[in-house]
């Protein structure tokens, strides 16, 4: 059975959300890098299987010398290290020229790069990508978090405005004797 087409391609610069979002420079701050890192992911995972994105969060090799990492974490969310001395923008920038064929033969719809830095919201907006910024990406997030609480809350079944209709069917009984002079 195949998959069917994303809506969106999705490329996050990590390091600048984590940067941006103050929620992100907290638990940065006081827990690690790793730790931020994985709450971004937790957050975009969600955010994507709502939306339907194929998501690729793109972190920098932070000066390390290792080579380039690709870590699944869902059918729709992959998160990719770069190669030492490969920045994030950069590799962004070769995905969306890369993808833009695909766009062109309607293989996917929209390509979607989130990050607050100018330079690189130009230049995939050049390639015909669209941009979003780490704090506009902040508010989605959390309208999505929103309505999918309100999608899957539990409804309670509205069974009046009287107090015993609220009240469980042997109180109710019980009541009822107790109206009638029984017992």
């Amino acid at each position: 059975m195949s998959r069917s087409l994303p809506q969106a391609v999705f490329l996050v610069d990590g390091y600048n959300i984590i940067g941006t979002w103050s929620c992100l420079k907290r638990t940065r701050d006081q827990a690690g890098l790793e730790a931020a890192r994985w709450e971004l992911i937790e957050a975009l995972t969600d955010y994507s299987a709502f939306q339907g994105y194929e998501t690729q969060i793109v972190f920098d090799a932070q000066y390390q010398n290792a080579s380039s990492n690709k870590e699944v974490i869902t059918e729709l969310v992959s998160v990719y290290y770069t190669d030492f001395g490969q920045t994030a923008d950069t590799y962004i920038e070769k995905a969306c020229a890369s993808l833009r064929p695909a766009i062109a033969q309607s293989l996917i719809s929209r390509v979607i790069v989130a990050t607050s830095d100018r330079a690189q919201q130009l230049m995939v907006q050049g390639y015909g990508a669209e941009w979003l910024s780490a704090q506009q990406l902040c508010y989605e997030v959390q309208a999505t978090v929103c309505r999918v609480r309100q999608r899957y809350q539990p409804r309670k079944k509205s069974n009046g405005r009287f107090l015993a209709n609220s009240i469980d069917a042997k109180a109710r009984q019980r009541l009822a004797e107790l109206r009638m002079g029984l017992k």
